[in-house]
């Protein structure tokens, strides 16, 4: 596989990023009345500005350039025919059926995968209307009031961001939970709050067998059968998300109320699968489908448009340019939309368990930096927690600013004062505050020299913080859909660009391993492991003795 620094685009945009060194982003905009209308573009519904990044037109030519010599259009190509684009597990990725509102033919090893992914919509729809009618019933013949999805990592994450998004599509009749951490203080903290006689559990594991989401659920199950005092009421309370029928089975769940989902499914981009279904049961199916064709419309616009003019792939250029030339190892995701404030944690997996690579598709350890760590938190309560940092710090982070145009709470000025917030955020980390504008403020103010000599750097922004905005009308299912697709593709995007497989997570997969020995420790029933080092053997043993209520002797 030819290395990044071998390309000849690659040499030529080292270049082109020296010959820009004194260039301010401000100049820019001062040299250019054009800039805003020739770096922003709109697609399924969303509105990118990526004007307030430091580069020209010919960067923007540069990065296309590299993106087409390091074979973006012939990966895309491949991922959406349904061939086996994770080399490392040998299997398609393939998302984008899931959401393939065309019902266009896509095949894996010459077989349609289609007809499957209609069948468990369609199995989908059946249940939520069932769940959202009353017309399934606990054991008692009760409806359900209360659903709890047990899952982790992309089983819970993408569905508890999703159903949090569209929370004004929710009933307040029908109350969804999320449990996803081991720690027995979160499923704890649920069951207090729910009734066994209407709560259904919907237990989310491709094999049946994830540590943490077992434990959870096989708690939970005997937590209902405690208090409903029959093991029959596990078929009535209990579902899954699984290809696993046969410990689906032995759990005590109707493999009828399986819903399935394929290899080729990956986690973290697995809520438009049946992992979805806590999303159908809480907004309906109608919306669910909604979501979906939000999906298909940026899926369809990446896969057919310039890439010039193609967002997911201006998106994912922009950002390779910051991490890779203009140095930035963070990258912050703002929403200014409480409802989305679960966003940044979704894409945290998203893009760093996707991204987080050091060695090639090809198995060569990489040589540059891949995946900056992404954090967030909705404005305005980010401004008064990290943005200082943003602005002043010796670290620099590139931001996405997200906003709705409309508010689904519109409350006295509340929302034109959200949005005056995230322009005049984008307009002072791009412009910053000279010395000189520091200076004449604190004169202005009634400083004396003393008093503006101790100050004036602390008054001084340096400006060119990279950001980018990213507008829609209302957050809707639609919007939201073509929103998370958005950020799937560019992940996709940057990913052919560092050489590294965007579908795997072996790193995830060491500590699991190296947990299981230790908890027989912990457990007392194994002996602790002589060619442990000195600090696992100290910590097990602390814990032990604190555990069984010892001295610190």
């Amino acid at each position: 596989m030819t290395g990044i620094t071998d390309l000849a685009a690659w040499h030529e945009l080292a270049a082109h990023h020296a010959d820009l060194e004194g260039t301010s982003t401000r100049d820019l905009f001062d040299e250019d009345p054009d800039r805003f209308r020739d770096f922003s573009l709109e697609a399924a519904g969303l509105f990118l500005d990526y004007s307030k990044n430091r580069l020209t037109r010919e960067t923007v030519k540069r990065l296309l350039d590299f993106a087409r010599d390091s074979g973006v259009e012939v990966m895309r190509e491949r991922m959406f025919t349904g061939e086996r684009i994770n080399t490392t597990e040998d299997r398609a990725v393939l998302h984008v059926a899931l959401r393939n509102r065309a019902n266009r033919p896509i095949h894996v090893d010459g077989e349609d995968v289609m007809p499957a992914v209609n069948d468990v919509l369609a199995r989908m729809r059946r249940f939520s209307e069932r769940v959202r009618s009353g017309d399934w019933t606990g054991h008692t013949g009760r409806p359900i009031t209360d659903v709890v999805n047990i899952g982790i990592g992309g089983s819970d994450l993408g569905p508890a961001m999703v159903v949090r998004a569209l929370d004004p599509y929710t009933r307040a009749d029908l109350r969804p939970h999320f449990v996803s951490n081991v720690d027995g203080t979160h499923l704890a903290e649920v069951l207090r709050r729910v009734d066994p006689e209407t709560t259904l559990f919907i237990v989310a594991s491709k094999t049946f067998t994830t540590q943490e989401t077992l434990t959870n659920a096989h708690s939970a199950r005997a937590w209902l059968v405690d208090r409903l005092g029959d093991e029959a009421a596990v078929a009535r309370h209990f579902v899954a998300v699984s290809t696993n029928a046969e410990k689906v089975r032995d759990f005590g769940i109707d493999t009828d109320h399986m819903f399935e989902f394929w290899d080729w499914v990956g986690g973290r981009f697995s809520l438009w699968s049946a992992i979805g279904l806590p999303i159908a049961v809480a907004v309906g199916m109608d919306n669910f489908e909604a979501l979906l064709a939000g999906a298909h419309e940026m899926d369809e616009h990446f896969r057919t448009a310039d890439m010039g003019a193609n967002m997911p792939v201006l998106l994912a250029l922009v950002g390779f340019w910051n991490i890779m030339f203009e140095g930035a190892g963070a990258h912050a995701v703002l929403p200014y939309d409480q409802m989305l404030e679960r966003l940044p944690a979704y894409l945290q997996q998203a893009e760093m368990e996707s991204n987080g690579k050091r060695t090639t598709r090809d198995g060569t350890l990489v040589t540059w930096p891949t995946a900056p760590v992404l954090f967030g938190e909705p404005g305005t309560n980010g401004q008064h927690a990290f943005y200082q940092l943003i602005h002043q710090g010796t670290r620099l982070v590139a931001c996405d600013f997200l906003a709705p145009a409309q508010s689904h709470n519109p409350l006295g000025d509340h929302h034109e004062k959200l949005l005056a917030n995230v322009i005049a955020q984008t307009k002072a980390l791009m412009r910053g505050r000279s010395e000189s504008q520091a200076r004449a403020e604190l004169e202005g103010e009634g400083h004396d020299a003393a008093g503006v000599a101790r100050l004036v750097q602390h008054k001084t922004f340096p400006g060119d913080r990279p950001t980018n905005t990213i507008l829609f009308r209302k957050l809707d299912p639609h919007t939201l859909g073509a929103l998370i697709a958005l950020y799937e593709h560019r992940i996709f995007v940057q990913g052919v660009l560092w050489r590294v497989n965007s579908f795997d997570q072996w790193g995830v997969e060491l500590g699991k391993q190296l947990a299981r020995p230790i908890l027989g420790e912990l457990k007392g029933d194994r002996e602790p492991d002589p060619d442990d080092d000195a600090s696992t053997r100290g910590l097990v043993a602390v814990l032990k003795r604190w555990r069984e209520g010892g001295d610190d002797g």
